[in-house]
């Protein structure tokens, strides 16, 4: 089961961006991909849908 950080997801995509010099969407899918995510969509796919139904599929 995937457990999305918001923390280390935004904190790692932050970094990625800027010491990468990569655009947002590219560093968002990394720190993602970091996590055990497909992509960007994917974890926050994850994450919306852990907020609305408040359990993990």
């Amino acid at each position: 089961m995937l457990i999305p950080d918001i923390d280390v997801f935004e904190e790692r995509a932050a970094i990625v961006q800027y010491e990468g010099g990569l655009s947002r969407a590219v560093a968002e899918d990394r720190a993602a991909q970091e996590q055990g995510f497909r992509n960007a969509d994917h974890y926050w796919q994850v994450l919306a849908d852990y907020v609305v139904n408040r359990k993990l599929s």
